[in-house]
């Protein structure tokens, strides 16, 4: 298993954040942002990969996340405490700009920082998560209308339910969540042979999950699982779930950001991504002119775990170009 560089801590934005930090200080920071249910430990290839090549790289446990608790309130993960809280840590490494990298809801909400803190953002690397404007309804309705109540963000909106189905038992929500693809096209959770899959219905898929049948593929050894067991053992999923309950507070507080990224950007996708597929990236060069896509073949959800060496590619040769003054 890699190891993690040592855990250094900031307070920042009402928050004592956790995170990791490799290579030398020098040029622009690339900080590393996780999704759901992950955390700083996802990003372990890419810190040694990036430390190697000669980076600066920061990877936080995020709020609510690993050795980052959070507070109680809903209303403390909405969008305008998550991107605070990377700008705060940003000033904590007294540093003007960053290269914000994120995945999954990392993803999400380093798209948002170059339309809330231009100022603070260099370039922007989006990993299976697209730029998405803002819908011209409440996403949460949106997604009632797509696929129905038991889709899991919309489940998600129940206060304590699925944080309890998810929290019985984690090694076994781990093992459901951390595993390679079937190989199947990226909209299989739409198919309508299965019902579960067509409606995301992926807590009840939790509930009745049996380990042992599962016939994907693994991408973590034991040692790795038992990293995120333990961590989501320690703290629950509420805090990520909480992430998931300001999709209505956060659309209805964007409405005055102009929808356009004028930073460098990369678009990573992943080809077996059944929840965020290559197509979602269609059309983004409207909003993100400046942009480069790659596409990681044979890779699901989890891309940055499941394809590293592809990843670490993508990311560093993007950087060589797109920042000269960083090392080569």
């Amino acid at each position: 298993m890699i190891q993690m560089p040592p855990v250094q801590h900031a307070d920042v934005n009402g928050l004592r954040m956790a995170y990791y930090e490799a290579g030398p200080r020098t040029g622009v920071p690339i900080i590393l942002c996780h999704g759901f249910p992950e955390l700083a430990f996802s990003w372990r290839h890419q810190i040694k990969a990036l430390a190697d090549a000669g980076y600066w790289v920061i990877a936080p446990d995020q709020r609510g996340y690993g050795l980052t608790p959070g507070p109680d309130g809903v209303e403390a993960y909405d969008m305008a405490h998550l991107t605070a809280d990377l700008v705060g840590l940003l000033d904590h490494l007294g540093q003007e700009k960053a290269v914000w990298v994120g995945h999954d809801w990392g993803g999400i909400v380093v798209w948002q920082l170059p339309l809330m803190y231009p100022q603070r953002t260099a370039g922007v690397i989006g990993l299976n998560t697209p730029f998405m404007p803002r819908r011209p309804i409440d996403p949460i309705e949106f997604f009632k209308l797509a696929f129905g109540e038991d889709m899991y963000i919309v489940h998600f909106q129940t206060p304590g339910e699925a944080d309890a189905i998810l929290a019985r038992d984690p090694d076994k929500t781990m093992r459901f969540f951390m595993r390679k693809p079937m190989g199947l096209s990226g909209d299989h959770f739409s198919r309508p042979s299965d019902t579960g899959r067509r409606s995301f219905a992926l807590v009840k898929m939790v509930e009745g999950y049996e380990p042992d049948a599962d016939k994907r593929g693994e991408f973590l050894d034991e040692d790795e699982m038992a990293f995120f067991v333990e961590a989501f053992g320690r703290t629950g999923f509420t805090g990520g779930i909480n992430w998931y309950r300001n999709f209505t507070r956060n659309w209805q507080r964007s409405e005055h950001l102009v929808q356009k990224v004028e930073q460098p950007a990369l678009m990573i996708m992943a080809e077996h991504d059944a929840v965020l597929p290559p197509s979602l990236a269609d059309g983004m060069e409207e909003y993100v002119p400046d942009l480069e896509k790659v596409l990681i073949e044979g890779s699901g959800h989890w891309t940055q775990q499941e394809k590293p060496q592809e990843v670490n590619a993508a990311i560093i040769g993007w950087l060589r170009r797109r920042f000269p003054q960083a090392p080569a």
